[in-house]
């Protein structure tokens, strides 16, 4: 029996891989401004606030939303070629489902780009919400987001968990008020999410179900 009635996951970094498409876009449009290019890992390193802020990372003030307006046109392509889902994405989301668990999406990528991920990847029959930041006007760390999903499906903070990748994503769940779980391999280290007490780690997606049952 699977202890928790639903199951909110971050999208980048947690349930697919979409960094070389976002690898792609930025450096396309560096080069395209007369920037320099960037290498994958300080990409990998940055994401996760959504494009208008990792824009402005990279971007001088006055050429970010040209910039911003350059890299949204590219990535709608690149996301096509290039994202991909992680090991065990689909066949965790599958089983939860199968289990009649609630399985909903949090993200800070505009809504245009997560319903094109989700729909590539073929996982949206798989998610019964999807919220992202621009369609709630918060960005994560801010806690709305998980506790709109909280509200939607009428249950316990308790019985809710918030899978991701990122300090970012343990600060969100901190604030919430819920269970996190911390899964490696994406854009935060282990020692960087460490200072979170109340998370669960795992390596794996598939792990969830030796955690909850």
């Amino acid at each position: 029996m699977i202890t928790k009635k639903l199951f909110i996951f971050d999208l980048d970094g947690t349930l697919a891989d979409v960094y070389s498409a976002i690898e792609k876009s930025l450096n396309f449009t560096l080069k395209k401004l007369g920037y320099s290019k960037v290498d994958f890992e300080e990409v990998k390193r940055n994401v996760g606030r959504g494009d208008k802020l990792f824009i402005k990372g990279f971007f001088s003030r006055k050429d970010a939303n040209k910039a911003l307006s350059i890299y949204r046109a590219h990535h709608l392509k690149s996301i096509a070629r290039y994202s991909k889902l992680l090991p065990y994405a689909k066949t965790t989301l599958s089983k939860l489902k199968r289990k009649e668990k609630c399985v909903a999406l949090a993200s800070n990528r505009p809504q245009i780009f997560t319903d094109k991920i989700i729909k590539k990847l073929k996982i949206d029959k798989y998610l019964d919400e999807v919220l992202c930041a621009d369609t709630i006007n918060s960005l994560k760390p801010q806690p709305k987001i998980i506790n709109m999903l909280i509200k939607d499906f009428d249950v316990k903070k308790s019985d809710a968990v918030y899978i991701g990748d990122m300090t970012i994503d343990m600060e969100t769940a901190r604030r919430a008020g819920v269970e996190a779980v911390y899964i490696r391999g994406g854009s935060s280290t282990f020692s960087e999410v460490k200072k979170y007490k109340n998370k669960k780690v795992i390596s794996s997606l598939k792990e969830i179900f030796d955690l909850y049952g």
